[in-house]
């Protein structure tokens, strides 16, 4: 699954999510897309579960790019302690999402293969989505 091989820091304050997504909220690869709505920490585990659900449908045709990293690490306490006593261990990793991410390209399949394929993976993640498309796209016909 991804996680940062290095960080600088073991622990991360929670921090504000606000605003829409500055940078990565156009299609920078492929010619289909998915960009979320809302705010979200999306987690390793959801990330991975997209990418396979996308890969699968695609029977590994085309391309796919991720274009979201999880490097925020989150913490948890055990079950059952008391207040006090420090931050917990690290849990996992999430990446910060603010609306209009991009999340998944895919490019070199037709646009009904890519259009169920987005979708397959945007039920995987906790957040509403949009498909996209690049806006000089033609599809020829066979």
């Amino acid at each position: 699954m991804l996680q940062p091989k290095k960080t600088k820091y073991r622990k991360m304050m929670k921090g504000k999510m606000k605003g829409n997504a500055q940078r990565g909220h156009e299609l920078a690869f492929g010619s289909f897309g998915i960009k979320t709505m809302e705010y979200a920490w999306i987690t390793q585990r959801q990330i991975e579960a997209a990418r396979q659900a996308v890969s699968r449908h695609m029977k590994r045709e085309g391309q796919i790019w991720i274009r979201i990293f999880p490097d925020k690490p989150i913490t948890k306490k055990p079950a059952e302690v008391r207040m006090g006593k420090g931050k917990g261990a690290v849990e996992g990793y999430v990446a910060p999402i603010t609306p209009g991410r991009i999340l998944f390209e895919a490019e070199g399949v037709s646009l009904a293969i890519a259009t169920e394929a987005l979708r397959l993976a945007a039920q995987k993640l906790p957040v509403k989505t949009k498909f996209i498309v690049r806006r000089d796209y033609f599809e020829e016909a066979n």
